[in-house]
């Protein structure tokens, strides 16, 4: 194994650096691991690791409609239930992963 000497300085927002150093404690590993795994990563994918791209829908904010667009939603999903437009649980929860890249 090659020794660690090489430094990297980075700038991040505070919050985000935060909250993915607690993930990472929880899972017991060091935040220069996990750079050091991103790293290989990039390396044996000759790229970044993940795709980079807007997600392919927004999910709706259901507390910033008003009454009116509430129930005009929930006229959308009571027509497509009457018209057959529906899917099991698994298969909703399987395209909410995909779209939203989760």
């Amino acid at each position: 194994m090659a020794a660690k000497s090489a430094n990297l300085y980075v700038r991040i927002e505070p919050d985000v650096k935060e909250q993915a150093e607690g993930i990472l404690s929880a899972l017991g590993i060091p935040a220069s691991n996990a750079i050091n795994m991103f790293y290989k990563q990039i390396i044996l994918q000759r790229g970044i690791p993940f795709d980079v791209k807007m997600p392919s829908a927004r999910p709706l904010d259901m507390s910033s409609l008003s009454e009116e667009q509430m129930n005009a939603e929930l006229g959308k999903g009571y027509a497509d239930m009457k018209a057959g437009r529906t899917k099991s649980a698994k298969k909703a929860f399987t395209d909410i992963h995909t779209d939203y890249n989760l």
